[in-house]
C-alpha cells in the first residue's frame, strides 16, 4: 500500500469581522488555486488597533494539502 505526502503552507487572513472570519476568508482564497485541502491549523491570533478600537483581525494558519508529483 502507497503512501501519501502532503505539503505544508502557512496563509494569513484578514477580517474587520472576526478571527473566524479571516480564517474562512484564507481558506476560500487558497482552495481557489490549491486542490485537495486537508488540515488547517491555527497557529497564531492578532488584531490591528487604531485609536485603542480594533479595526481588523488576523487568523495565521498552517494549511496541509496532498502533493502530487507535476
Amino acid at each position: 500500500m502507497a503512501g501519501s505526502t502532503y505539503k505544508i503552507i502557512e496563509l494569513v487572513g484578514t477580517s474587520e469581522e472576526s478571527w473566524e472570519d479571516a480564517a474562512r476568508t484564507a481558506l476560500e482564497t487558497a482552495g481557489t488555486s490549491l486542490k485537495d485541502l486537508r488540515v488547517a491549523e491555527v497557529t497564531k491570533l492578532d488584531a490591528t488597533l487604531e485609536n485603542g478600537k480594533v479595526t481588523s483581525f488576523r487568523t495565521r494558519l498552517n494549511v496541509s494539502f496532498k502533493y502530487t508529483k507535476a
